[in-house]
């Protein structure tokens, strides 16, 4: 990735889950991000809604921020896994009256961003 980038312009730029941990700078272990690359990118974007929706202006400080909730979203998956984590709705469910374990999650709650 190219170093004369703006913050935001390398956001943009940035496509897989590989090119956010080695921009912030995020050691991992490919094998982890391999099987939890989405769930660790969703759990990132939901970190950074909740705990940081107005991102500093200074750009120190807003990699600051991306960095840790991008390193605490990895964290979550290096020490748990994606079923325990229910990050994708697909994961939320119930049991059905019947004590099985079939659930409907709308298509809209698939492709939740």
């Amino acid at each position: 990735m190219d170093d004369t980038l703006s913050l935001e312009d390398a956001m943009d730029e940035m496509s897989s889950a590989e090119d956010f941990l080695d921009y912030f700078g995020i050691d991992y272990q490919p094998d982890i991000v391999k099987v939890n690359r989405l769930h660790i990118l969703q759990r990132f974007h939901d970190y950074l809604a909740k705990n940081a929706p107005v991102m500093p202006e200074d750009e120190e400080a807003a990699r600051a921020v991306y960095t840790h909730w991008l390193e605490r979203a990895y964290q979550d998956f290096v020490n748990s896994d994606a079923l325990t984590e229910k990050v994708f709705a697909v994961f939320q469910h119930t049991p059905n009256e019947a004590g099985g374990t079939t659930s409907f999650v709308s298509i809209d709650k698939v492709f939740q961003i």
